[in-house]
């Protein structure tokens, strides 16, 4: 078995591995969600408590099934042979990125170029949109 090949194999079983352990909490907490919703009479702030309460899982349920979708797309690209290489300059994604961050699909360094790019986009519509406050620029 070559390097590249126990790489792929190795990242791929990885992949099912995090795919498994996501899907797995998802259901987990659509069981949990059924089984909480409770019938009983409260007061306003119980339940404005428990809006709120609904309101974060279901966010939380939307990045789940996000990561879901992420990892689903990493397994196609492992399977076109694409995997690890950065959509944006084509180079190769580091290893530890994509063991930190197996869904990845860009290098650090366009990453770091495009969340810069998307921050400074986020103060320019600030500024346009008349914001007292706009974010400062971290280094």
């Amino acid at each position: 078995m070559t390097d590249a090949t126990r790489r792929n194999a190795d990242l791929r079983q990885m992949l099912s591995d995090r795919r498994r352990a996501v899907e797995g909490d998802v259901q987990s907490r659509l069981r949990h969600g059924r089984a909480d919703r409770s019938n009983d009479v409260g007061d306003d702030l119980e339940h404005s408590d428990a809006d709120v309460q609904h309101g974060l899982d279901f966010s939380l349920l939307q990045m789940r099934a996000d990561t879901l979708s992420q990892i689903d797309e990493a397994l196609r690209r492992l399977d076109a042979g694409k995997y690890g290489a950065c959509r944006e300059c084509e180079g190769e994604i580091a290893e530890g990125r994509l063991r930190a961050l197996p869904f990845a699909v860009r290098c650090q360094a366009c990453e770091q170029r495009r969340e810069e790019a998307q921050a400074g986009a986020k103060r320019l519509a600030a500024v346009h949109a008349g914001a007292l406050f706009v974010p400062a620029l971290t280094a």
